[in-house]
């Protein structure tokens, strides 16, 4: 299957960058120059990934994002993969908190993004945890792979699919504390290249996310080790 990617960036030579070195992956790619232009693309068809500049005129690629996540439906699990310039750490920050996937600073090699794109888009629906049923449940907390649903009680929560592979991670073996790598290598495979800070904002980000619903002990910090599922009772 072709995948189509969205590229977003109001630097048309960026976007030629990137079209031509997707293409040459094999992917169809489609352009927009501000996010105004991208919202209404999405709306018209839904792509398979976003790449999303931090910085545009006409809604920036954070609120975007925001839009996105609070839409509902299929944009709101839309994989986006933000470009930042190397004096936005706080934007990146933000970005991966607020429901982006990962993140390439600028000046950045194209193979390296369409390698980025790849690891995203072959995570496909979540990996199968170690039960037979597809349905994941630790006290409150409920998780459906196939509807790619969480629900504290009956309360759905809205997450990112990265959100929800790290929580069906945590979920599916909860005595098991996670060390960031071990995290990361679980998700995207040996060697992929992202942050300790990253993993901590997606962490932090399901946590405000769970506590609104109810849920204040969702996740548990084993200082110097890692991560494990709380009771979320």
């Amino acid at each position: 299957m072709t995948h189509h990617v969205l590229v977003v960036d109001d630097d048309p030579h960026i976007r030629d960058l990137l079209s031509f070195a997707l293409g040459k992956a094999g992917m169809r790619v489609s352009e927009a120059e501000d996010g105004e232009a991208a919202f209404a693309a999405v709306e018209r068809a839904v792509p398979d990934l976003m790449i999303l500049d931090i910085n545009m005129p006409r809604l920036d690629g954070l609120d975007l994002c925001r839009r996105l996540r609070g839409s509902g439906g299929a944009l709101a699990h839309l994989p986006i993969l933000f470009l930042s310039s190397r004096d936005d750490a706080v934007d990146r920050i933000v970005g991966i908190e607020i429901g982006g996937d990962d993140y390439v600073v600028k000046p950045f090699s194209p193979r390296e993004v369409v390698a980025r794109v790849g690891a995203i888009l072959k995570r496909g629906v979540p990996a199968p945890p170690p039960l037979p049923a597809s349905v994941l449940r630790q006290g409150r907390l409920r998780l459906d792979g196939d509807a790619w649903e969480a629900r504290v009680d009956d309360t759905p929560v809205a997450t990112t699919a990265t959100e929800f592979q790290l929580l069906a991670l945590l979920v599916s073996l909860p005595s098991k504390v996670f060390s960031r790598d071990a995290i990361i290598d679980r998700l995207h495979g040996p060697g992929f290249a992202m942050t300790d800070r990253t993993i901590d904002s997606h962490i932090r980000n399901l946590r405000a996310k769970f506590a609104r619903a109810g849920l204040d002990d969702l996740v548990e910090t084993r200082a110097g080790v890692g991560y494990r599922i709380g009771k979320c009772g």
